[in-house]
């Protein structure tokens, strides 16, 4: 199981922003870079970010990391 490695607030930003890059594409015709949008969705929905791994980053405050 992956570690956490974002915060609540770090989750939920990305949340946002991957919501409104993908909505940007799908209704309002935006370019196709907009579906990286995925990216920010996805780590937030699971709490972990490989990038944060490699440089050694954490933003979630729980003792263990793991939900």
């Amino acid at each position: 199981m992956l570690k956490k490695n974002a915060g609540h607030l770090d989750r939920i930003a990305r949340i946002i922003i991957g919501l409104a890059l993908l909505g940007w594409y799908f209704f309002a015709g935006g370019p196709i870079w907009a579906l990286i949008g995925i990216v920010p969705l996805a780590t937030g929905a699971l709490g972990f970010c490989g990038l944060y791994t490699l440089l050694g980053i954490n933003t979630c405050k729980l003792k263990n990391n793991v939900q």
